[in-house]
């Protein structure tokens, strides 16, 4: 079995230096291609927002006063409350729900 931790470790080492490697060595010029070029700027939000939308969700002891203070918070960030407000909002959100429901 501790072989196999070895294997391990060296397969994701690999992986992780090969992906930030390979776009080093093969792509020289600046890219062009416009398409290309926003599905690259938008790379990081997405990967973000599919990291924390779940976690927002399954943080509270009910899925739903989860997805209700997720919607309240983006139509404020929408309204431009600012990110104290918004945190203030969807926690005292989440807290009622959970006391009520």
């Amino acid at each position: 079995m501790n072989r196999n931790i070895y294997v391990y470790i060296f397969v994701i080492a690999f992986t992780v230096f090969m992906v930030r490697v390979l776009p080093l060595t093969l792509i020289r010029k600046p890219i062009r291609n416009h398409f290309i070029r926003d599905f690259l700027y938008y790379v990081p939000y997405v990967t973000l927002s599919v990291m924390t939308f779940p976690a927002i969700i399954d943080a509270t002891a009910s899925p739903m006063a989860g997805l209700i203070a997720l919607l309240i918070g983006g139509y404020g960030a929408y309204k431009e409350l600012g990110l104290f407000k918004v945190t203030v909002i969807c926690c005292l959100t989440v807290l009622t729900l959970e006391i009520f429901i």
